[in-house]
Parts: C-alpha cells; sequence; structure tokens
C-alpha cells in the first residue's frame, strides 16, 4: 500500500513538472513587450480583457505591464526605452514633436474615445447643468493633463470664465484627488473609477454628470511608440494591435456582468457588484472605440481642447503622428 502511494504521488509530481516545463517552454517563445499604462482603471476594460482572455499571448506576444502614473512619466519611459509602448492621452505624443524630437512618437491604436472621469459634488444636485458650477471650488486635476483640459473645455462651451467665475485646483496630485475632497476641500471633484463610486458609497459626494459625455469624442487614450520601433517591429505592432481589437470587441458585443467577470481578477479590491456598476456607466456613455482607429476628426477635436487650455504652441500634423495601418488592417 505504502508502495503504490509513494507511486502515485511520484507521477502526480512528474506530470505537475512537465506541465510547468511546457508551459515555461510556451511562455519563453513569446516577445516580451514592456507596456507603460497611466493607471490601473475599469476605464481600460478592453486591454484587461485582451490580458485575461489570452489574445496577446496567441499574437506571440508576452505583455509586461508596468503603472506608470501620469502621462508625461509614460511617455518618459518611452522616450528612454524603459518601456516598448506608451498607453495614455495623445496629447503627450504632440507635446514630443513639438518639442523637437527626431525619433518621434506615434499613436497606432486608440482604446477609449471619451474621458473616463466623472464629476462629483460634495451637495445632491437633481437635474444637474454646467452653469452650476459657477462660483465653485472645483479639483481637477493636473494642468496640461486631458482630464483638466476636457473640463476647462466644458465649461467655456458652456460661457463660463475659467478665470474669474470659478476655481480650477490643479495642484493636487491625480492619486489625492479623492482623499483631497473627502478631507474637505473644493465643492467638486473629477474622478476617475472607482474612486467616483467609493465617494458616493461612502456618503461623502454625488456623481452628476459624466464628463466624457460632456466633452464629445476624443483619441483620450491611446497607444503609442517610437517611430523607429514601429519600423522595426511591424508585426510585434500589427499583433499588439489585433490583441486590442479583439478586447474592444468583447466588450461591444458583451453585457457588463460578462466582462466584469473576465477582468475581476485585475481588479481584487473591487467586488464585482462594484465592477459591473463601474463597466455599465462606461458602456452607457460609449467610452470604448469600436476599432482602434484614430480619426482625424477626433485628432483635430483634441487638439482644439489643448488649444483652448493655452497647452498647444502649434498644431501637430495628423499624418505624421497617426499611424492608422495597423489598426486598418486588422480591423478588415
Amino acid at each position: 500500500m505504502k508502495k503504490i502511494f509513494i507511486a502515485i504521488v511520484g507521477l502526480i509530481v512528474i506530470s505537475l513538472i512537465t506541465t510547468f516545463l511546457i508551459l515555461d517552454s510556451k511562455k519563453s517563445d513569446l516577445v516580451k513587450v514592456r507596456l507603460a499604462e497611466v493607471t490601473h482603471s475599469i476605464f481600460y476594460a478592453p486591454q484587461y480583457v485582451a490580458i485575461e482572455k489570452g489574445y496577446f499571448e496567441e499574437e506571440g506576444i508576452d505583455i509586461e505591464l508596468i503603472l506608470t502614473p501620469g502621462a508625461d512619466k509614460v511617455m518618459a519611459a518611452v522616450l528612454s526605452n524603459d518601456v516598448d509602448i506608451g498607453f495614455s492621452g495623445s496629447e503627450a505624443t504632440i507635446y514630443v514633436y513639438n518639442g523637437g524630437e527626431k525619433d518621434y512618437v506615434q499613436t497606432f491604436a486608440q482604446l477609449t474615445q471619451r474621458d473616463g472621469s466623472f464629476l462629483v459634488s460634495r451637495t445632491k444636485i437633481d437635474n444637474f447643468k454646467v452653469s452650476d458650477l459657477k462660483g465653485k471650488y472645483i479639483i481637477g486635476g493636473r494642468k496640461g493633463g486631458m482630464p483638466e483640459m476636457t473640463l476647462e473645455w466644458i465649461l467655456k462651451e458652456h460661457g463660463l470664465d475659467i478665470k474669474k467665475e470659478l476655481t480650477i485646483d490643479t495642484s493636487v496630485a491625480f492619486p489625492a484627488m479623492s482623499g483631497a475632497f473627502i478631507g474637505g476641500l473644493g465643492d467638486f471633484v473629477s474622478l476617475f473609477e472607482p474612486n467616483a463610486l467609493m465617494v458616493e458609497k461612502q456618503g461623502f459626494g454625488y456623481v452628476v454628470a459624466s464628463i466624457g459625455e460632456l466633452g464629445g469624442k476624443v483619441p483620450y487614450t491611446a497607444y503609442y511608440a517610437r517611430k523607429s520601433y514601429i519600423g522595426k517591429n511591424p508585426e510585434i505592432i500589427e499583433g499588439f494591435t489585433r490583441a486590442i481589437y479583439r478586447g474592444l470587441t468583447f466588450v461591444h458585443e458583451h453585457t457588463p456582468e460578462e466582462i466584469a467577470e473576465v477582468i475581476l481578477r485585475q481588479f481584487p479590491d473591487t467586488s464585482m457588484n462594484d465592477l459591473i456598476t463601474i463597466v455599465k456607466r462606461y458602456k452607457d456613455i460609449d467610452t470604448w472605440s469600436k476599432t482602434p482607429e484614430l480619426t482625424a476628426e477626433s485628432f483635430e477635436h483634441l487638439q482644439n481642447i489643448m488649444e483652448e487650455a493655452g497647452e498647444l504652441t502649434a498644431r501637430a500634423p495628423y499624418k505624421e503622428l497617426v499611424n492608422n495601418d495597423f489598426a486598418k488592417k486588422v480591423s478588415q
């Protein structure tokens, strides 16, 4: 009996070692791609679907996901070759191009087509209007960043003078915005999920509007790399773009419940119910692009927003900064 037991244990051990070696061998065949993401947010659900469903691996890619808070820091990581691909707002590529970089950065795939933040009020407001912000104090985010610039554009479009009729605080760091608001700073704050829902559930505020819905379609978050990297690695860029496209297709074709189930492992501190609520909020405002292609119209809208914010020194050429070849190919 003891010999049989030892034999069974031995077979199990051999089986586990064999499985491990096979999996390790398969992984070693993959090309590692270092991807810097500006924040880890449910807003980027299609990306996490692509990871969890194995779409990248099926394209021969082993994604190393690196959290790099701030679009400026993501771009710095790309320019220093610390990462291969950056993921943040496309405004970062314009800053680099206008700065005279020779091996500048091109966007090759878009993920989100709207701002992902929500306006949270300290007091409950029924039938919120942008004019309700007159005379108020708003924690808006980093100056020159897409959330703050989109907010400014919305306010100006609704006839508010952002320097005379209200206060926008750009001094609070992105990770500290919800804490500052809970601590008593401001009448409103612009927050991404799950922070907006957290503040709401704890009774510190009320979500009154979607910045993305008010701000219109814009290449809010997209993937980019140096021209030289794209030129040397077309197969990797194509495979990466195809995986993202499959992630986008999945979120458009499935319910919030089904999406939440797939990406739950990416957000262990968020309950399934909260995850479903947040995914539904993003689906309801048409957050995610249908394809990875970045249109000229949305790129020009992005530059309109930057111009209004006083952050654009010169218009950047769409054809130079956007490479849609891969997006068009995988979308056919």
